[in-house]
């Protein structure tokens, strides 16, 4: 996932079993959600946080909790609207209409949208909102596809996104196609 912009700054980090999501906020909004490294420091920026701050990190801590015990559970979080384009906001709200447990191919939702597999996929590249907004819903044709960026089978944010399907109990078959 990309980093954040604006003036947004690291307020926490939530451990879940496949990695470390880091919370990044401007006041009362969530400006990105990524995974961190094990090597991230998970210090908040900026000193202490702000009530506003410890009041929005622990909204998020309490629905990550209720997503892990049923992942059917959704986000009601405060996401800043100043990010990604008029198209990759289209392609974040049609990644939040993909039920949990299914996953949709690039394709397909580029279809949906008017628009081509690569557009779609490098929306979901720019997702500042790992998890909450689903981008690990969509994949190839052909397999898994890419994630955060990472499209090496075997990288770390791969098998993040194996385990949040894997946690939603969605399923994902290779195709002969080449097609995204």
């Amino acid at each position: 996932m990309h980093e954040p912009v604006m003036t947004s700054r690291l307020i926490g980090a939530l451990p879940m079993p496949w990695a470390t999501l880091g919370v990044h906020a401007e006041s009362d909004r969530l400006t990105g959600l990524d995974w961190l490294t094990a090597e991230s420091d998970v210090t908040p920026e900026g000193g202490p946080l702000t009530t506003t701050e410890r009041v929005l990190l622990e909204r998020c801590r309490s629905q990550i909790e209720r997503y892990l015990q049923d992942p059917a559970q959704g986000f009601d979080l405060p996401l800043t609207e100043a990010l990604g384009t008029p198209f990759q906001r289209r392609v974040w709200a049609a990644l939040c209409a993909i039920p949990t447990g299914e996953v949709r191919s690039y394709g397909t939702l580029a279809a949906a949208l008017g628009s081509g597999p690569r557009a779609v996929a490098q929306a979901c590249r720019a997702n500042p909102w790992a998890l909450v907004v689903p981008c690990h819903r969509v994949v190839s044709s052909n397999g898994w596809g890419g994630y955060g960026g990472a499209t090496d089978t075997d990288s770390r944010l791969l098998r993040v996104k194996r385990a949040i399907l894997a946690h939603e109990g969605a399923t994902v078959q290779a195709h002969s196609s080449s097609a995204s």
